[in-house]
């Protein structure tokens, strides 16, 4: 029996809907199921269904109903399946395969089947870097208990499927029982039929061949395993497979087969320039002109809204082919290959100006460079024992400027802070944020999911030719996250860490730095000082050598300040580091002659007071890095006066300034300035300080606060302390260009204050960065600010903290998707703003619980809470307060079929928001007349009211509310027989709802457009 014809039933099934054009909604209401029913069949996870419902099933997507099982008919022994969810079926029926870690393996072998895969490799891949010592012992439980669930009935002495090699194991499958296998296989006859001219062949060998994906790739096993090289080798292969499929069946003059796979691959791949062309010709071959055009439409707004770019040559070449109505016929060589013009990232820090030695590492990376032409590897620099200041960053950024020009599409940088004294390692997350911002990525585009910022990050890169610096990472985890997917990008990661688990999962080249030499320590000195004065002293040299134990950061300070004091004898130099008592505890200096904290304090003695103080007080701000203004505050002195102390830290190299105005400090300097700063100032001293430089953020925060949302009732922020001077912000421009620059600093000041008691400042600062967040998309940031904001207010205790805090932790909730936690802060809320007495407050309260409950489903209840809000309002000289909850009344009256109250409350709504210049209110006040108006079956009103909000949402550049309006319209459209333009507004609703990575609301919408005309209603 073939594999085609053992095919499951619910694998079958979904062949045919792909095939159709259906989504899982559509075929599911044809056959009368529910959704999730549908999903367990095609996904094999609830059996085969049985009786009327498989009937109706197998009917609506044109298949015959399965038969009753018979043991003669079921395809024998085991069948594994990766393309889609991991599945196994025995004798035909699906078998449970086991917990997350004996999925995750057997998925790791399978997609690697007949390679031999050591025991160390997967117990990276399984548990990461750090193993459980029984690592070993588990994987062999594992590999016998998958033996027995993939062949309960082997004979005794027969070679099982999982065999054992020496030091690990391996899967030994044929494609009959493996689909990824027959996969490749059939693409592998497909591309014979092709170069041999026969084009019907090939096309039925892809089509068979992508028939077997039953999904997305192994969505149920650990999702680390879908960043493996192999994983994403089978994901491109699907692509490339797709796009050879394409050009056949036009070939052939049936473009119209191909058009459903397209589709649902450019769906997922978005931006995917070629898959795009390919649609757009496949469409017009198959006479759908006007949709190819509409599909080029959509991908040049979300190639200019996401990063910044016009669409490429072959995009372009393939919509003057359907402009001109050319029977699109093979093409020479692969289409979608040429490198479109996407943003060009340019990150790198400035290198080292004297970079000294590192000859041996230099050519190693070169030749790994150089032997990865054809597949790229991963890099990791490593410092031998975890020894901060051995020059692993020094290398990396020499080796990445002297190398840039081989990667022409840029290169990304970010400073992981993995040992930083002073503050928490970037979360990946952050880490990828800040790639986004970088590739021009829009941040309405950018996902609230961690998961998805990953996948549409690994998406820009693929098949890129980019640098990827990592710079001080914790662990290979923190690194791994960041790691692109597709084969064309180098990634370079420094670390304190041996990071073994990046060689074991990724085949990184693992370079361990080792101290300097004494011809390089010599070399550097040279370079640094000039050759005569080096010579005059030679005994004193030879002891500052030995003294800073050739780490390279230690000669580099020793340098400075010999240079930057032309008259200090080497040798009274050498003499005052040797009598300076005292390592730098936090190292491990017994591995090197570390007398790292005694070159450090050698060269704050020749500061000034101070600047010597400053440089400590440094040494304790949270933050990557600091403005001129927050040094500022720091000190408590004057900017101009701040700036003179900071060119002179700057001089002997105790700060750097890598963008000018903002300061940065290398860990281990920042380390033993925190000790000094313990040891020679005041607990006192320490606390004003840094109690100034959080004041500094929270009131320049509240001011730009106060310029993004006017309307938002106010806070009191408290008196800042003395000499504390907040940066005067114009606008809102203003505002937002400090947020977005004081954004990390502004993150960890508010962690600071939450984590030392500050709680008054926590809370406001909290409050302060609201607007902000919302506006940036930094959605997951508000969440944990509000967390911490929250404890801050419940240790105060004081209701006007407590019922802020509940409300936005509330709102946040709600905004993320996880109403039932937003609801239950909302009504905590509610509880303590009643015992503040603060009636704005209270109203708008009730108005976000009722925004809440309606998201819900819970109309009456929202209704009741909007209504409570309004009566709060009118005691109130508030009418931006009483405009919004009339709108959000009169939206709960719709849903709940009162239209003559829904219209006096609208109507209200809209008039108050015009008289008082509230674009944004307007906007919302004519979408719920709209609404309102369709409910009520006044199409042509509602239409109207529509356009009217669209407007305004474009004139205010509100792409958020824009799509929801969009997709109201077009369903008023339909309703009185105008199919063209209800398509146009719900391809248009649908594409921002992609590019805002909303994808339930764009996939109901996607439903819709592929329904007949007659089934769309509603």
């Amino acid at each position: 029996m073939s594999m085609r014809q053992a095919e499951p039933f619910g694998e079958r099934l979904r062949a045919a809907r792909l095939r159709a054009g259906l989504s899982q909604a559509e075929l599911a209401r044809r056959a009368g199921v529910s959704e999730r029913t549908l999903r367990g069949v095609e996904l094999g996870t609830v059996g085969r269904p049985r009786g009327e419902s498989t009937r109706r099933l197998a009917e609506a997507a044109g298949l015959r109903p399965p038969e009753p099982a018979r043991g003669a008919e079921q395809p024998p022994g085991p069948r594994i399946s990766v393309l889609g969810p991991l599945a196994f079926w025995h004798n035909g029926n699906p078998v449970e395969v086991g917990a997350l870690k004996q999925r995750t393996l057997l998925a790791v072998l399978a997609l690697q089947p007949d390679r031999a895969i050591g025991r160390d490799e997967l117990a990276g891949l399984l548990w990461g870097e750090d193993p459980p010592k029984s690592a070993a012992n588990l994987l062999h439980t594992y590999v016998a208990r998958l033996r027995r669930i993939l062949e309960p009935d082997r004979d005794a002495g027969a070679v099982p499927l999982i065999a054992a090699t020496r030091g690990g194991y391996r899967l030994r499958v044929t494609g009959d029982q493996l689909d990824l296998p027959r996969f490749d296989e059939l693409i592998g006859e497909a591309d014979r039929h092709r170069a041999a001219g026969n084009p019907r062949a090939a096309l039925d060998a892809y089509e068979t061949a992508l028939g077997l994906w039953r999904g997305a790739l192994l969505t149920n096993v650990d999702s680390r395993i879908r960043a493996h090289p192999a994983a994403v080798a089978v994901l491109r292969r699907r692509t490339e497979a797709t796009l050879r499929y394409a050009d056949t069946a036009r070939e052939l003059g049936r473009a119209g087969a191909a058009v459903a796979r397209l589709r649902a691959l450019a769906d997922e791949e978005p931006l995917h320039e070629g898959l795009a062309a390919r649609l757009m010709l496949a469409l017009a071959g198959d006479g759908q002109q006007a949709e190819a055009l509409r599909r080029f439409t959509g991908i040049r707004a979300r190639l200019a809204a996401e990063l910044g770019v016009d669409p490429g040559a072959d995009l372009r070449e393939a919509h003057r082919r359907v402009l001109a109505q050319e029977v699109p016929g093979p093409e020479d060589g692969r289409a979608g290959e040429a490198p479109p013009a996407r943003p060009v990232p340019r990150q790198l820090p400035a290198p080292p100006r004297l970079f000294t030695g590192r000859t041996r590492e230099l050519a190693r990376l070169g030749a790994a460079l150089d032997a990865g032409a054809d597949r790229r590897g991963t890099m990791v620099i490593s410092a031998l024992g975890g020894i901060g200041g051995i020059g692993k960053t020094w290398l990396a950024l020499h080796w990445a400027h002297r190398n840039a020009h081989r990667f022409p599409d840029g290169q990304l940088y970010v400073n992981l802070r993995g040992f930083d004294p002073t503050a928490e390692p970037v979360p990946p997350a952050v880490a990828v944020r800040g790639f986004l911002d970088a590739l021009r990525v829009a941040p309405e585009a950018i996902p609230a999911d961690e998961q998805a910022r990953f996948a549409l990050y690994r998406s820009l890169v693929a098949e890129r030719r980019m640098l990827v610096v990592l710079d001080n990472a914790r662990d290979a985890a923190q690194a791994a996250a960041l790691l692109p997917g597709g084969p064309e990008c180098v990634v370079v990661v420094t670390s304190r860490h041996r990071l073994g688990g990046l060689v074991a999962t990724h085949g990184a080249l693992l370079l361990t730095l080792d101290v300097w030499t004494e011809g390089e320590g010599r070399e550097l000195l040279t370079r640094h000082l000039g050759a005569g004065r080096v010579a005059a002293e030679p005994d004193a040299v030879d002891d500052l050598l030995a003294l800073c134990g050739g780490l390279p950061l230690a000669l580099g300070i020793v340098a400075a300040r010999v240079a930057t004091q032309p008259g200090l004898p080497l040798r009274a130099l050498a003499d005052e580091l040797r009598d300076t008592a005292g390592r730098l505890d936090a190292l491990d200096a017994g591995e090197v002659s570390a007398n790292l904290r005694a070159v450090f304090t050698a060269s704050t003695h020749a500061l000034d007071e101070a600047a010597a103080t400053l440089f400590g007080l440094l040494g304790l701000a949270p933050g990557p890095d600091i403005g001129l203004a927050a040094a500022a505050a720091l000190a408590g002195l004057p900017a101009a006066g701040t700036r003179v102390l900071l060119r002179e830290l700057e001089a002997a190299h105790l700060v750097a300034q890598p963008v000018p105005g903002r300061y940065r400090m290398h860990d281990l300097v920042r380390l033993h300035a925190a000790e000094q700063a313990r040891r020679g100032l005041a607990g006192s001293v320490r606390a004003a300080a840094l109690g100034r430089l959080v004041d500094y953020f929270l009131h320049t925060a509240y001011a730009g606060e106060r310029l993004l949302e006017p309307h938002r009732p106010p806070i009191e922020p408290g008196v800042p302390a003395g000499h504390v001077r907040p940066d005067p912000l114009d606008d809102e421009a203003g505002a937002l260009a400090w947020f977005d620059a004081e954004h990390h600093c502004l993150l960890a000041a508010h962690r600071f204050a939450a984590t030392e008691g500050r709680d008054e400042q926590a809370w406001r600062l909290a409050w302060s960065l609201d607007t902000f967040h919302y506006r940036r998309g930094h959605l997951a940031d508000n969440l944990r600010v509000w967390l911490d904001g929250l404890g801050a207010a419940r240790r105060l205790g004081t209701p006007t903290a407590l019922s802020w805090a509940h409300r936005r932790l509330g709102h946040a909730y709600a905004r993320l998707g996880r109403r039932a936690d937003g609801i239950e802060h909302l009504r905590e809320a509610v509880a303590a703003t009643e015992r503040t007495g603060d009636v704005a407050n209270l109203g708008n309260t009730h108005r976000f619980l009722a925004l809440a409950l309606a998201q819900q489903g819970e109309d009456e209840l929202a209704r009741t809470h909007a209504t409570e809000s309004l009566r709060l309002f009118g005691t109130l000289d508030d009418p931006v307060g009483a405009a919004n909850a009339h709108n959000l009344l009169g939206r709960c009256h719709v849903r709940l079929g009162n239209h003559t109250e829904a219209r006096a409350h609208c109507e209200r709504a809209l008039a108050l928001h015009r008289g008082h210049a509230d674009r944004q209110g307007e906007a919302n006040a004519l979408d719920s007349l709209g609404y309102l108006a369709q409910h009520a079956g006044h199409y042509a009103e509602a239409i109207a009211r529509y356009r009217e909000a669209l407007a305004v949402q474009q004139e205010i550049d509100n792409t958020y509310d824009r799509a929801g309006t969009l997709g109201r319209l077009g369903t008023a459209l339909e309703a009185v027989g105008r199919h063209a333009g209800a398509r146009d507004a719900w391809r248009q609703a649908v594409d921002l709802y992609r590019a805002q990575h909303r994808e339930e609301e764009a996939g109901a919408l996607a439903a819709r457009l592929a329904a007949p005309p007659a089934d769309r209603a509603g």
